[in-house]
This record gives C-alpha cells, structure tokens and sequence, in this order.
C-alpha cells in the first residue's frame, strides 16, 4: 500500500492490482460473466457490490451523509466525490490542457475529448459513443421503448432522468443556482452553460475559423455554414434551415400556431425567445447597456446598431442610391423602396406592407391590441414609438433642439418639420397644381381638395371632412365641450386657436402686420382679410347670384338670405338669425349689457360697430367716399344709402299701398 506496489497482472490486458480480490473481479470484465441477479427487475451485475448499490435504487436507501451540507448518497464513493465540492478539491488532471476534476471517471470521459476515442458502439447501426450513458440513451431511439410516465400530463420518457427534468416544467422547481448572479435552473447543464457568461470560456473552436463557442450545438451550427449542410427542409415550403430548431420555429409560420403564453396579458408567441423579450415590456427590464453611453436595451439586437451610431459604422450600401447603412436588415427594406415590394400581406383587409413590423402595427388596426400602457395615467398604446412620445408630455422632455434658433422639440419628426422653416424647403410638391408644402401631411389634405374625398365622417349627423382634426373639431359642436381655457378670465373656447386669438385681446398683442399700410391684427387671418381690402380680391362667389365675398364665413351668411336659413335663435324671445354675431348682439338688448363705452363722453354701446361710428362724431373721420360725386360719409350704411340717390333703388316698399323707399327709416316714418 505504501509503496504502491502492483504485483498481480492480467494475462489478457497486462493491467496490474495490489491484490488477488481486484484482480479476480477485473477477469470477469473480459469473460463477461454476470453471476449476481437482481430479484426485483432481474438486472444482472459482476460485482455483489455492484448488486448491493443496485438495490438501493429500488429501496431508495441513502446511507452516506455528508456532515456539512446533511445530503445523503447510496454509496461511499458518490459521498467522496461530493465532499470535493465543499472543499474544492479536484484531484484528477487532464494532462493536455491541465482541467481538473472531482472524480476519476470524469477525467476518463473529458480525456476522449482530445483522443476522440468512441469506446461504445451501438450493436444496431455501429455508431459510436465516447458514453456510455450516451449510448444507452441512444439504443432506446432503436427500441422506441419509453418506460417512464408523467403523472400530471402522461408524457412518456425514454429515461428517468428526462422525467425528472420534465416534472420540473410542472413545479417550476429551479434547484440549481448560480453563485455569480443567483439566477437559477432547472437542469444543471443549463447552469453550467449560463456560468460561461460570467467567465466568458468559449471551450469549443472551430477548425475552419478559429471562431469560438460555449456550446457544442452552437458549434455543431456553425460548421454547417461552412459545409452548406441545410439538412433541416421544411414538407410544406421546401425551404432548408442549418437547425432543427429553425425548422420547428418556421413550421408555426404556416400552422399558425403560438405556444408560448404571456402569463400577464395572455399574448401568445411562435417562439419562446419572443416571449421573453416580450415579457420585459411589463418587468421594464433593459438588460444589455451600451458601454459608451450607458443607455440600455431590451433586446441585444437593439443594442447593437446602438453601438454603430458610436463608431459612425455603415458598413452596408446601397448599389441604386448609394446610401449607407449600418445593418443589413436595414439596407434590405431600403432596396424594397426601389423594388416597391410589399411582401407581408394582411390577412383581413389584404393591405401589403414592404415591412414585417409594419405589419405587426397594421394589424393591431384590426385587433384593437393596445400592448403599450403609460405608468402615469393607463392610456394605452398600439406602438411603443407612440408611448415613448407620449411620456414627454409628462416629462415635458423636449430632447431635439434647432442649432439656428435654439427651439426645442418633444419629436425628431417635429424638428425636422421646423428646420424647413428656416431653410424655406417645401419638398412636397401637387402633381395636380404644382402647389408645394413643407410637410408630406399637408400635401396629402390638399389632395383631397381636388378629388372632394372626405374620409372623415360624424357618427352623430350627415356631414364628413377631409381632415381629422376637422371632424374632431365638429364634434364638440354636439357635445359642447370646450377643453381650452383662458387663465385670465376663464372663459372656454372650443378650438386652440381661438384661445389664442383670445388671449392677444388681454395682451394687445398684434404680431401681424400690413405690408401697405402697416395696420397690424392680432390674427393672422384677419391680416388676409384686410389685404383683400387693398387687392378687391372677393375669392368666394354666390352661385345663385352675382355676388362674391374676401371672407368663406360672408358668403355662408349670405347664402342663407337665399334659403332663408336662421339657425341661431334667442332663448328668450325666439327670434332667429342668419349669424351667430348677430344673435350674440341682440342678446345684449335682453340684459341691458353695453359693454362698448366711448372714452370721450361715457356714452355706451351694444356693440363694437356703433362704438366705431360714434367716435367717428368725435373725430369727423369720414372714411367711406361716393365713386359718383366724392362726398365723403362716416359709415359704409351711410355710403350704401347715398348711392340709391345717384341708381334711383328704392329697395323698401310698402306692403299696403305699393310704396317704395331708398331708405329703412323712411318707410318706418310712412
């Protein structure tokens, strides 16, 4: 023993033993004599030891405890080898590449590596196995046999060991726990391969480009990229795929099918990969960082264009526009706008789309899927890219600003669109009237001004728009809501816009000025007006009399003195009228309000107009001057009345006797 002496050897192998027992056990290795029987599944062994472990198996008995940790093991040497463990001592070493491990076998196994020797052969098809246990398992794909039953589902396994990992997907039991990162597993290879992460060995190589792998498979893989080995056809397509995985992923392409289930807002997904990304949408898990700038990412295939953006790398052009691009997926959905293909295709409604995830968002038209939800107020959302911009107005982030004026944006789109202002650019352009804008939106609602398309229509009445917010506009005139609100006077206003005509009333503000005459206004729209007074441009014409009009809102006036239309109407006496203005002015004789008062002698008014030509006594203004003989008047109702002395009109007749007169008051007097 202490000289470690092998006297007897085998006269078959030459192998040596310190005594007569080892010897005569090791010659029934190559007589393959088997004279221990187990009575319970009449498996027969060499060794009574060997038999006395075996039983174990059936009586579950655990002899062996270890004193640290208290697992108990069925034999002697398994308690050895898991002592190690506490004591990290691994007494076998690989003399080639110096590994160590915690028992013998475990280095017989790990030597085959380098010596590619496959020991165990299959008596069926001749492969061979550096296994055993490999082996064993491969003899049941010939024998179909399948001894092992899951009690919950009735899945049947080939080996116990498979049903016990199976078992598992049942219990979620993870027993095997990383000491790095605590994450845990349910199959200790699993956590074997997970540990590569943290130590980042790559043990397998390939001998075509030295390219390195952590695992096997994926070295498997990657050698048929070079050996063009697509082995895995698809029965429906016949398209080939390296991996099998590939192949089963595809195959639900065309089933349809989607086994993988989100716990959380049961969504369904074709792989599993797809749901675990999907699942840190709600976890809010961003898992891969940019080491430059420390943002972080979901999905490491967002993380890496990320990562060009740094290096300013585009590796990938285009060989019609030579624009460059930093991914090949990029470039390939570029070339489809030179191509004009369209090959993702709705199922519903048959629109096609050069863009899978296009598609996706598409579809979500149909579906009402709203996946994205805002933390703050639960406003859902069909696109991520759409949360993200509504969180700003929550953040008030306005991450995008103009170098030249120094403005701020919420939206990349929103500082595009402002840049133009500056540069006076107006890229879109009508192929109908040549008229170009500055944004592709407005060129779109041009268009519809030529083909009369309204594709907005109100659910409550008859009448359409060609524009959303037109109709959203409208519908407030049925719901009477006015969401903007002056912080002055609090008073409400149905549209933006008008609140901030409204809120210049309390400023004095009149940013828009007169080039001719240099008269300002506080609208931009009263300006146009105004201009026409110079230009006599009357744009909107009558079509039932000659009549033309500078202002749309005059002529929609006017056409109800030809339908006889009074849709506003006074709550108190009933009275009707052709216009708002002219009910909100009769009101006031109602309440007594003058609210117009004359800065010279206190005198007050109903409304504005009489407050102008009252002032006009004060300052002897007469601004309206006769074409025929150049008397000057005060007002224009003055000038109109002048003008029937010279054209002899005499528009007011008596219903009595068939009188008429030039003037109102004239007939009031008769």
């Amino acid at each position: 023993m202490h000289t470690k002496e092998k006297a007897r050897s085998c006269d078959i192998c030459s192998k040596t033993f310190t005594n007569v027992s080892s010897l005569k056990r090791h010659l029934q290795t190559h007589t393959d004599e088997k004279s221990y029987s187990c009575d319970i599944c009449n498996k027969i062994f060499s060794y009574e030891s060997s038999l006395k472990r075996h039983l174990r198996t059936h009586t579950n008995e655990k002899p062996y405890s270890c004193d640290i940790c208290t697992k108990t093991f069925s034999s002697q040497y398994n308690l050895t080898a898991h002592l190690r463990t506490h004591s990290n001592e691994k007494p076998y070493e690989c003399d080639i590449c110096n590994k160590a491990f915690l028992r013998c076998y475990d280095l017989t196994r790990h030597l085959r590596m380098h010596t590619n020797e496959k020991p165990f052969i299959c008596n069926v098809c001749n492969k061979a196995f550096s296994r055993q246990s490999t082996l064993k398992r491969h003899l049941w794909m010939h024998t179909k046999e399948k001894l092992h039953s899951c009690d919950i589902c009735s899945k049947t396994f080939s080996h116990q060991s498979s049903l016990k990992r199976h078992l598992r997907t049942h219990t979620n039991e993870k027993p095997h726990s990383c000491d790095i990162c605590s994450k845990t597993f349910s199959r200790h290879f699993s956590l074997r391969i997970h540990l590569r992460t943290h130590t980042k060995e790559k043990p397998y190589a390939c001998d075509f480009c030295n390219k390195a792998f952590s695992q096997r498979s994926h070295l498997a893989a990657h050698l048929r990229r070079h050996t063009n080995d697509m082995r895995y056809e698809c029965d429906i397509c016949h398209k080939t795929f390296l991996h099998n995985w590939d192949l089963t992923r595809h195959l639900r392409t065309h089933t349809k099918e989607k086994p993988f289930i989100c716990k959380v807002c049961n969504k369904g997904f074709s792989d599993q990969s797809a749901l675990r990304t999907h699942l840190r949408i709600h976890t809010k898990e961003k898992p891969y960082t940019c080491d430059i700038c420390k943002k972080t990412f979901s999905k490491l295939s967002t993380l890496l264009p990320h990562s060009r953006t740094h290096a300013n790398e585009k590796r990938y052009e285009c060989d019609v526009c030579n624009k460059i691009f930093s991914q090949r997926a990029s470039l390939r959905i570029h070339l489809r706008i030179h191509s004009k293909e369209k090959p993702f295709t709705c199922d519903i409604c048959n629109k096609a789309f050069s863009q899978h995830s296009s598609l996706k968002i598409h579809l979500r038209t149909h579906t009402k899927d709203q996946p994205y939800v805002c933390d703050i107020c639960n406003k859902a959302f069909s696109q991520h890219t759409h949360l993200m911009r509504h969180l700003r107005t929550h953040t008030k982030e306005k991450p995008y600003a103009c170098e030249i004026c120094q403005k701020s944006f919420a939206y990349h789109s929103s500082l595009t669109k402002h840049l133009r202002t500056h540069m006076k650019e107006k890229p879109y352009t009508c192929d109908i009237c040549q008229k170009p804008f500055t944004y592709r939106c407005l060129l779109v609602i041009h268009l519809r001004t030529h083909t009369k398309e309204k594709p907005y229509a109100c659910d409550i009445c008859p009448k359409s728009y060609s524009r959303s917010d037109e109709l959203t506009i409208h519908l407030r005139t049925h719901t009477k809501e006015k969401p903007y609100t002056c912080n002055v006077c609090q008073k409400s206003f149905t549209y933006r816009s008008n609140l901030t005509k409204h809120l210049r009333t309390h400023t004095n503000e009149k940013p828009y000025t007169c080039d001719i005459c240099q008269k300002p206004f506080s609208n931009r729209s009263s300006l146009t007006y105004h201009l026409r007074t110079h230009t006599k441009e009357k744009p909107y014409a009558c079509d039932i009399c000659p009549k033309t009009y500078s202002q749309s809102s005059n002529l929609t006036i006017h056409l109800r003195t030809h339908t006889n239309e009074k849709p506003y109407t006074c709550d108190i006496c009933q009275k009707s009228f052709f216009n708002r203005s002219s009910l909100t002015k009769h009101l006031r004789i109602h309440t007594k309000e003058k609210q117009y008062a004359c800065d010279i002698c206190n005198k007050t008014f109903f409304q504005r107009t009489y407050l102008m030509r009252h002032l006009r006594i004060h300052t002897q203004e007469k601004p309206y001057t006769c074409d025929v003989c150049q008397k000057p008047l005060s007002d224009r109702s003055s000038l109109s009345s002048h003008l029937r002395l010279h054209t002899k009109e005499k528009p007011y007749a008596c219903d009595m006797c068939k009188n008429s007169y030039s003037q109102s008051s004239e007939l009031t007097r008769h």
